[in-house]
């Protein structure tokens, strides 16, 4: 079943893609851009629009501070449900590789540690 849902994100299905993002970079998201290919020339940087972005950057901020407080909190939710979470089998995976590396590094410097104490008492002892 994903696996055709997948299948339809890409082939430009919207309804599909729309729904649950799959973390894949859809083609429609490369047709529907407007603006020219950024090729790094100085007349692609000098577009209007970033241009006004940049005046509107500048400006302090001014209203009611529990609007942007409320705004903010809207944003931060909207960009979770963006987040691709992982199901419980990755985040036991990656909590076991995180665990195994913490263990081997601490072993590492400790060796590391124990190696340069004994060179020390040795030169100096």
């Amino acid at each position: 079943m994903t696996d055709e849902r997948d299948t339809r994100a890409e082939d430009g299905d919207d309804t599909a893609a729309a729904t649950r993002p799959s973390g894949k970079r859809t083609a429609r998201r490369a047709r529907t851009s407007d603006a020219p290919a950024d090729t790094g020339s100085v007349a692609t940087l000098d577009r209007p629009s970033l241009r006004k972005a940049d005046k509107t950057a500048g400006k302090a901020k001014s209203g009611n501070p529990f609007k942007r407080l409320l705004k903010f909190l809207r944003e931060v939710i909207a960009e979770l449900r963006k987040v691709i979470w992982p199901n419980r089998k990755q985040m036991v995976t990656y909590t076991a590789v995180v665990l195994v590396f913490v263990v081997f590094m601490v072993a590492f410097i400790a060796g590391i540690d124990v190696a340069f104490v004994k060179g020390v008492d040795w030169l100096f002892g």
